[in-house]
């Protein structure tokens, strides 16, 4: 395969906060076609919308930083650049970065997509019959009763294939999905349709492998020892063929690694169940086949795609109350008995004590020191504010022996709920703005004439061998298992995948819902999903309300549940000793 054959698709950011240097490594690394980056999340569009009401600007500042060091050699070149930073005001950031090309003395031709921003359209959209329930609850807007402060479809790579048709150099939009990053430009330089699934689907795999930047290149991995040069890891780039297929890679040079296991690691990353839904299409996880191919080279193909959904996705968030926590270290002995007496300390302290707020959240994690968090949440600013980290720091004297805390007291802040829904995605329709000029309107996605959408079907099962049935030993999950987990609204994924057949038949066989709970303890008694994905080694969970109303909502010392599959890795499993690598046995 020539370069020719392939779009080599260059991811620089894969939130907002990452590697402000890593659009320069990616430019001046090595050749590439397409230059992406993701800056948003749930929470960043809360944070975004926050700012806005602070009278700041509603998109990724940082942006502005990356385009201004690499617009020169990019229009050089003929790169183009995707990106999503255009938040909550993709014609505010396009007009920035029209306002920053000027004063270089560049004349770039800067595109932004609209339609996605939902939120003055909500009232009508009810009026019409659309509810927006909540998709994890059921429960209405109406019935919640609350006001949005955001709210956002989530597009397709349509709007910005049409973009880069028009000739844009530079392509700016809001919520769009982060694989419509790289199914949008795999859509204009390859010409696929609504019709083309396959190629649709392998171009969201790629897309959702290379969008979460160094997680793809070894940064995050459970066998991290194994990644060479990781505090210099380089961003990864796909190389993304005609027919859906691609090849994960990095710039020579670079520090970290792109092998099955990282690339495994981050197909399992923040996804529910094998069919991974995606506006323009629905790609089957399940399907996918992975090898490598080369020294930093891991190949993707044979992803099948279905039909997308009928529905969008619609990200709303809305200003829930004001939180406040305190942190306490804990040390030496007795610390259950500690940590005991110091919550009974701060009640005390408290006017109604712990059942005054509204919610009351307190969590006991690691040892030497161990960590007591107390959290709270109200409608009442004053009461979760200084008059509850005043109470907590006013038992410094008369509280357990050893006492110190990790929190200076502080005021509350307003927190949000993510609320997720769902609207028929003709109900949506996005323009293309380029150089100010409208250029393009249409729907948000590609959309399937009919006449090439394949029945849902199931990959054949395969034979998985029997486990071993030798002796076994009692050592952590994580000498075996690699593990990779994250949030998804108020839920938690958690990925577990193994690197050969036999391991896979035991962990198969082992690892149930039943069993997830016992070695989390914070996931019993919570529903817990678990999905088979034999193709890559690898079992996926969902546990159902870990993270109660979402992220920023969250009372957990992890609230994006970022350490969860390394405390499922830290848990002991009796597992077979053949199994085991030799030291281990």
């Amino acid at each position: 395969m020539t370069s020719q054959d392939v779009l080599r698709i260059a991811n620089c950011s894969g939130f907002y906060g990452d590697r402000v240097s890593a659009a320069r490594e990616m430019v001046g690394g090595g050749p590439i076609d397409v230059l992406t980056g993701d800056w948003l999340a749930e929470l960043t569009m809360l944070l975004l919308g926050k700012a806005m009401l602070g009278g700041r600007p509603g998109y990724a500042r940082t942006f502005l930083t990356q385009v201004e060091q690499v617009l020169p050699t990019c229009l050089e070149r003929g790169i183009k650049i995707v990106s999503n930073a255009g938040g909550l005001d993709p014609a505010g950031c396009a007009a920035a970065v029209t306002e920053l090309a000027r004063r270089a003395g560049l004349t770039p031709v800067v595109a932004h997509v609209e339609g996605d921003d939902l939120l003055a359209r909500l009232p009508g959209l009810m009026r019409s019959g659309h509810q927006l329930a909540n998709s994890d609850t059921g429960e209405t807007l109406a019935e919640a009763g609350v006001t949005p402060l955001t709210a956002h479809a989530y597009l397709g790579g349509l709007p910005i294939a049409q973009a880069l048709s028009a000739g844009a150099d530079i392509v700016v939009t809001g919520r769009v999905t982060d694989a419509a990053l790289a199914v949008g430009p795999g859509m204009w330089r390859f010409g696929w349709t609504g019709d083309d699934l396959d190629e649709l689907a392998g171009a969201v795999v790629a897309g959702h492998v290379i969008e979460c930047g160094c997680q793809a290149t070894g940064g995050n991995y459970a066998f991290f020892g194994e990644v060479p040069d990781l505090v210099h890891a380089g961003f990864p780039l796909a190389e993304l063929a005609a027919d859906g297929s691609a090849v994960i890679t990095k710039h020579p040079g670079a520090g970290g690694q792109v092998s099955v296991g990282t690339v495994t690691a981050q197909l399992l990353y923040e996804i529910g169940g094998p069919r991974y839904l995606n506006p323009d299409v629905t790609a089957r996880f399940d399907t996918i086949a992975i090898e490598q191919v080369g020294p930093d080279r891991v190949r993707l193909s044979g992803a099948r795609g279905e039909p997308p959904p009928a529905d969008l996705k619609v990200s709303l968030n809305y200003a829930g109350g004001y939180r406040n926590s305190m942190i306490l270290a804990i040390e030496g002995l007795d610390v259950a008995a500690k940590a005991d007496l110091a919550e009974r300390a701060i009640w005390a302290r408290v006017d109604g004590g712990k059942d005054a707020f509204q919610t009351a959240d307190v969590e006991l994690v690691g040892s030497e020191p161990a960590l007591l968090r107390i959290a709270v949440l109200d409608q009442d600013k004053a009461k979760v504010g200084r008059a509850f980290s005043a109470a907590v720091v006013e038992t410094g004297l008369a509280s357990y022996p050893g006492f110190y805390a990790l929190t200076p007291p502080g005021d509350a802040s307003m927190y949000g709920v993510f609320w997720p829904s769902a609207v028929p995605a003709d109900l949506v329709s996005t323009r293309v703005i380029v150089d100010g000029e409208p250029a393009w309107t249409g729907p948000a996605r590609a959309e399937p004439s009919g006449s090439a959408s394949p029945e849902p079907s199931e990959p054949a099962a395969g034979k998985t061998p029997p486990p071993p049935a030798g002796p076994t030993r009692r050592v952590p999950l994580g000498v075996l298992a690699g593990a990779r987990s994250g949030d998804k609204g108020g839920n938690a994924n958690v990925g577990v995948w193994v690197r050969t057949e036999a391991e896979f038949a035991w962990l198969d066989r082992y690892l149930t819902t039943e069993r997830l709970a016992d070695l989390i303890p914070s996931a019993a008694g919570l529903r817990i999903e678990r999905y088979r994905l034999a193709n890559l080694l690898a079992l996926n969970f969902v546990v159902v309300g870990l993270l109660g109303r979402g992220v920023a909502a969250s009372t957990r010392l992890d609230p994006q549940a970022k350490a969860l599959g390394e405390e499922l890795r830290a848990a002991l499993a009796d597992i077979p000793a053949e199994l085991l690598p030799t030291g281990a046995r």
